[in-house]
């Protein structure tokens, strides 16, 4: 093939790839605004992590004033970013007025006043954690190493955003936790504090559970929707479909809780566990014994 087959072969393509078609006009917002930049939301996520656990994640400083500093400036880039990329997902927002650029100021600031809070919380994942694995022999190595504070770190910025309803943000940043640990929680799904996930590898957390304070979940774990309902035109309904876990539960390797279902109080779920039903506090929930299933036909359960 010569060099103008090539070319010929390129700029056909070319041609064909520019050209908007009718499905890719009716993804993309009415506006012709810039839409957001998945690095710059990473940046944003790096921004936090520095400003939260300042000695960890820059070089650590003794003099106060030069800690005030360093906060300083990396909290004047996280507005900007912010500020910037809340306006371009305010895009997706089919009721949020036109005026994207003051809306996206105001939801910056606010977020921006949410950062003590975030840390706190941070700070109680990571007491969690260390108190929970006898492996972890320092608090450093907890929040340098484990995955868990990098997906609640995630987790808890996107959790933010999602409760001042900002569009496509909040899933981009716990999506990017999610594709480097294999943690998946939706930012919609409600956290208490000293939450911990041991090893987390296959962990996936709805959008409508309610996790109380000191639960501890091990890899595996599934808190997942059972059915979904639908409205008379068959769209799918966006309800309360995953479980309530309430304080100072732990939840084994491989449990599947399934369904708007309450785990009761200071419960034990065993591993390899099915659950569709409430569960009452203090409970141990195992399975006794193994079951032998014969399949024929090709069946399945």
């Amino acid at each position: 093939m010569g060099k103008k087959d090539i070319t010929d072969v390129l700029q056909r393509n070319v041609a064909i790839m520019a050209g908007h078609t009718a499905k890719e006009d009716s993804m993309m917002p009415a506006t012709g605004a810039p839409l957001p930049s998945v690095e710059e939301v990473k940046r944003i996520v790096q921004l936090v992590k520095v400003i939260i656990f300042t000695d960890y994640f820059h070089k650590r400083q003794a003099n106060e004033r030069m800690r005030s500093y360093i906060i300083g400036v990396n909290m004047e880039e996280l507005y900007e970013l912010l500020r910037r990329q809340i306006a371009c997902g305010l895009q997706f927002c089919t009721e949020c007025g036109c005026d994207a650029e003051k809306q996206a100021d105001e939801l910056a600031l606010r977020f921006i006043d949410e950062l003590p809070e975030i840390k706190r919380l941070l700070y109680t994942d990571v007491e969690a954690m260390f108190d929970n694995d006898p492996a972890a022999q320092t608090y450093g190595e907890v929040i340098f190493s484990y995955p868990v504070v990098n997906t609640m770190t995630h987790y808890r910025i996107a959790h933010v955003l999602h409760q001042m309803e900002i569009p496509i943000l909040p899933r981009i940043i716990t999506e990017q936790a999610h594709s480097k640990t294999g943690i998946d929680i939706h930012p919609g799904a409600s956290i208490g504090e000293y939450f911990a996930i041991d090893h987390g590898t296959g962990v996936v957390i709805g959008e409508t559970c309610i996790i109380g304070n000191h639960v501890t979940l091990y890899q595996g774990v599934t808190l997942g929707a059972k059915s979904f309902k639908y409205d008379a035109n068959g769209n799918m309904l966006n309800v309360p479909r995953h479980p309530i876990i309430e304080d100072y539960v732990t939840i084994y390797s491989n449990a599947s809780i399934l369904g708007r279902i309450t785990i009761g109080h200071h419960s034990v779920i065993g591993g390899n566990i099915w659950v569709v039903n409430d569960v009452m506090p203090y409970s141990r929930i195992q399975q006794s014994k193994a079951v032998d299933l014969s399949f024929q036909g090709g069946l399945g359960i």
